[in-house]
């Protein structure tokens, strides 16, 4: 039951018969209900072009489309300076809500990606370093839009890039050699926290940065242990597994405690550094790098980016040369049509810029299959976080303030609604946007949160276990037993809002929409006796409250938060 289509070919087929050839037609949602369902501003579009008064043109459009008599449109209005109002008849929300209760936990999803193959790649923490607040966003954001993508039909690949590689490794093994041991790392994972190994390593790696301002010449000697690491010297790579295992132990506990979809690659730097020599050999074949000072760069074309370092004068790759080769394996791998996602923060944008440009010269993929969604930072009052200044919040913290606030409403599901609570409260914003760090920003549980959004789903799932009980019956067919309500004009736009979100990589679309929907069930719920067995309607009104409940837990489960059966 495709509206949009629907209206936008009446439209053409409108202006044809005024001798117009339309392209595009934009058919949207008034922002206001009593405006209609639909409208388009196709006359204000077409009056300039002929000059005539938009009014006058929208109403010969009108009186066509009423000649028309569209399918499931119940009335036209045309309204303002010359827009075109669609009001949707009972019988298309009727039909809709018996779609929804038929397709239940599919409804919303579609074949629109059918044998099509999306690389999803999200969080990518660093080895040896804390999985802070500021990993939140990657994380949950690369999940739900893998989630909606899955849920429009495509073949997903979730992919973890770690950072587990490059000269940090030889820093984090001077701290180890100098102010620790190998046994004190082994035995710091008996310390009763789940943190303790992790915050070991991390102490560490801050004690070296600040000992490196009174003796630099530290760095020279993480260089040197870096590069024994990369020729696979035996104590350097003992002291590497330790802070892996330690590591990756750490963070698949929070992935499990953020309900994250399982990977499906956890390939991380170290995978592709057997791989950069036939990259360094790409790019030479391609003759697309030069030499500058003793590095290799690699410069555009009409300066349109600034050069790209590639390899540095001591033969060192850099994190680019890394990236390359990743995705020169994605295209053997996955082949060359496959989608590549990299969910970083925003930051990154005009790197990306420039890897896209150099893997569309080398032939690894074209720019139209790589997508690069920026997220923006979470920042203290203070400024940046930095692992190195040591002053960053640990995402376990957070956890765990969140899951303490939400014991207040009922301590055997807090940890489902404070982590809940706390994944809303990212994925209802804009990605690109900036957060400043606020305790009672972050874990809030109130007013247009996780928390609302589950006691709706709970209250909805529970009416309608309610009426089954009482047995009013649940209709297949609803015809005309009640006039159309708001929620019912909310309701059918799910699979619109899903695609959007899909389209654009923007879980906050789906975010901002159910609680859209929460509050029209709400005012809904408070308007109407919904069980009666004495009235006729009372049968409808728990349709549209089952309804109403797969709808928004469908929501829920892109978005990656889990709903209570109890709250």
């Amino acid at each position: 039951m495709n509206i949009i289509e629907t209206l936008q070919n009446a439209v053409k087929k409108a202006l044809k018969e005024l001798k117009i050839e339309a392209g595009e037609v934009i058919i949207e949602h008034p922002a206001d209900l009593t405006n209609g369902d639909y409208s388009t501003n196709v006359a204000l579009v077409y009056a300039k072009e002929l000059k005539i008064k938009p009014l006058e043109f929208a109403q010969e459009i009108k009186n066509i489309l009423d000649v028309q008599k569209i399918k499931y449109i119940d009335k036209l209005e045309i309204a303002g300076t010359g827009f075109i109002n669609f009001y949707l008849s009972q019988e298309f929300f009727d039909e809709n809500i018996e779609e929804i209760l038929k397709q239940k936990e599919n409804f919303g999803s579609s074949d629109l990606g059918k044998n099509k193959k999306v690389i999803v790649e999200y969080s990518s923490p660093n080895i040896a370093k804390p999985f802070t607040i500021g990993h939140l966003r990657s994380t949950i954001i690369g999940d739900s839009v893998a989630n909606i993508l899955q849920f429009l039909g495509y073949k997903i690949i979730r992919d973890n890039h770690l950072g587990d590689w490059g000269t940090q490794f030889g820093k984090q093994i001077v701290a180890i050699k100098r102010w620790s041991s190998i046994e004190d790392v082994k035995n710091s994972r008996n310390l009763p926290a789940q943190a303790g190994q992790m915050k070991t390593l991390v102490d560490l790696y801050v004690k070296f940065h600040q000992e490196t301002e009174k003796n630099p010449e530290l760095e020279d000697e993480a260089r040197e242990w870096f590069l024994k690491l990369e020729k696979g010297d035996k104590e350097a790579k003992e002291i590497y597994d330790i802070t892996v295992e330690a590591s990756m132990k750490y963070f698949n506990m929070i992935y499990e405690r953020l309900d994250i979809k399982p990977f499906d690659t956890l390939h991380g730097e170290a995978f592709y550094e057997p791989m950069l020599k036939g990259v360094l050999e790409d790019i030479e074949k391609a003759g697309i790098a030069r030499k500058s000072e003793g590095a290799k760069l690699i410069f555009f074309e009409n300066e349109k980016y600034p050069p790209l370092m590639i390899q540095k004068k001591d033969g060192a790759t850099l994190y680019a040369t890394r990236d390359l080769a990743t995705d020169k394996y994605r295209n053997k791998e996955y082949g060359k049509d496959t989608l590549v996602i990299n969910e970083t923060g925003v930051e990154q944008s005009l790197y990306f810029k420039q890897i896209f440009e150099i893997e569309e010269m080398l032939g690894y993929f074209a720019k139209k299959n790589r997508v690069h969604i920026g997220h923006g930072f979470i920042r203290s009052k203070d400024g940046k976080m930095s692992t190195r200044k040591g002053n960053v919040v640990w995402l376990e913290e957070v956890l765990d303030e969140g899951v303490a606030r939400a014991k207040v409403i009922n301590e055997d599901i807090a940890e489902m609604v404070g982590i809940g609570a706390i994944k809303f409260n990212d994925l209802k914003r804009e990605a690109k946007q900036n957060i400043i760090f606020d305790w009672d920003e972050i874990v809030n549980l109130k007013g247009d949160s996780g928390p609302y959004l589950q006691y709706s789903c709970v209250r909805a799932r529970s009416i309608v276990a309610k009426a089954e009980v009482v047995r009013v019956k649940l209709l297949q067919s609803c015809r005309s037993l009640t006039l159309t309500t708001v929620l019912e004009r909310l309701l059918y736009r799910f699979p619109e809002v899903v695609y959007r979100a899909g389209k654009e990589y923007a879980p906050h679309y789906i975010a901002q929409y159910l609680l859209e929907i929460s509050s029209a069930f709400n005012n809904f719920y408070a308007q109407n006796k919904i069980i009666d067995k004495d009235d006729p309607a009372s049968a409808y009104r728990v349709v549209l409250t089952h309804a109403f409940s797969i709808v928004i837990a469908n929501g829920l489960n892109l978005l990656g938060i889990k709903i209570p059966e109890k709250m």
